[in-house]
C-alpha cells in the first residue's frame, strides 16, 4: 500500500535537508479526491495490481474512518482517521488547515472499504487542531473530529490509544487508508493496508533534520512499501492500539524508501483525552 502524505511548504520554512510537504489539499488531497471518486464510480479496479500492500475486508479495520473533506472554497480533499470513542476521531491536523487551504466540514465515513459508498457517513465542523500545531513544520500534527454518537457494530469500533514511555523501535505495526499505491499511478477504490517497522528518530533525522522531534514517530519503508498520498490522518496501529497519526513523507515520492512521519500518539495521549 502507499500512504505517503504530506508536507512541503515554502522555501524559507523548508530546507533542502527537510523535505516535507506542508500544503497537503493543495498539493495532494484535493487530487486524491477526485482520482479515488472517479475510480471508485469506474468499478475497474483489479486487486492484482496492488503494489507493496494489501487490499483490507471490511470489518478488518473497524476503527479505520475515512474523511472527506470540504474546502473553504468549495474543493473536496481527502484524509484518514481512527475512531477513538462513539463520538471522537484522531485525525492529522493539516488535514484541517494548512498554510494554503483550511476546511469548513468534514464527513466521516466509518464502516466502508470505500470512501464514496457504503458505511455510515457523519458531518462534522467541530475539529480541534492541537493548540501548538504548526503547520509549517508539521510540530504537533494531530486533531480530534467530534462527532454525534456512533453505534458500535462488527464493521464500526474504536481503538485504544498508546500511552507510557515506549518508543516502540523495531515493532511492527500496520499504517492503513484510501490513498494511492504508487506515486504517478494507481488510484485506489478501496481500504488498504501495510506492515513496516518503526525505526529511532535519529535514523529519522537523516533524511528529515530537524523537522523530527520527540513527539513524531517514523517507519522505515523498505521495498516501495509506504504510506502515500490521501493517507493523511490514518492510523499505525500495533493489534488494537494507536501508536501514530499519519503525518508526513518526502515530497520525492512514496516508492524511494524514504522513511514515513507520524505523530507519536504516546505524546499526545492526555491532550486527546482531554477533548
Amino acid at each position: 500500500m502507499k500512504l505517503l502524505l504530506v508536507v512541503v511548504g515554502l522555501a524559507v520554512a523548508v530546507s533542502a535537508y527537510e523535505p516535507i510537504n506542508n500544503d497537503y489539499h493543495n498539493t495532494i488531497g484535493v487530487y486524491e479526491a477526485a482520482r479515488i471518486k472517479q475510480a471508485e464510480e469506474a468499478a475497474d479496479f483489479d486487486g492484482n495490481r496492488i503494489t507493496g500492500g494489501n487490499i483490507a475486508s471490511l470489518g478488518q479495520f473497524p476503527y479505520q474512518a475515512g474523511l472527506l473533506i470540504r474546502l473553504q472554497d468549495g474543493r473536496q480533499s481527502v484524509c484518514g482517521a481512527s475512531l477513538i470513542s462513539n463520538s471522537r476521531l484522531v485525525t492529522a491536523a493539516h488535514c484541517w488547515v494548512t498554510g494554503g487551504a483550511s476546511a469548513r466540514q468534514v464527513t466521516v465515513v466509518l464502516g466502508s472499504v470505500n470512501l464514496y459508498s457504503g458505511g455510515t457517513r457523519i458531518n462534522s465542523n467541530n475539529v480541534r487542531p492541537h493548540p501548538n500545531y504548526n503547520m509549517w513544520t508539521l510540530a504537533n500534527d494531530i486533531a480530534v473530529i467530534i462527532i454525534n454518537s456512533v453505534s458500535y457494530s462488527n464493521n464500526i469500533r474504536n481503538i485504544g490509544l498508546a500511552s507510557g514511555s515506549n518508543l516502540y523501535v523495531g515493532s511492527w505495526a500496520t499504517a492503513s487508508g484510501f490513498g494511492r499505491y504508487a506515486d504517478n499511478s494507481g488510484v485506489s477504490t478501496s481500504l488498504r493496508h501495510v506492515n513496516l517497522q518503526v525505526i529511532t528518530n535519529d535514523v529519522c533525522r537523516r533524511t528529515y533534520g530537524s523537522t523530527i522531534i520527540a513527539s513524531n514517530i517514523c517507519v522505515a519503508t523498505p521495498n516501495g512499501r509506504s504510506t502515500c498520498g490521501g493517507d493523511s490522518g490514518g492510523p499505525l496501529a500495533i493489534s488494537n492500539t494507536l501508536i501514530g497519526v499519519t503525518s508526513f513523507g518526502h515530497r520525492d515520492g512514496c516508492t524511494r524508501g524514504h522513511p514515513a512521519g507520524f505523530a507519536r500518539v504516546t505524546s499526545f495521549n492526555s491532550w486527546i483525552r482531554s477533548i
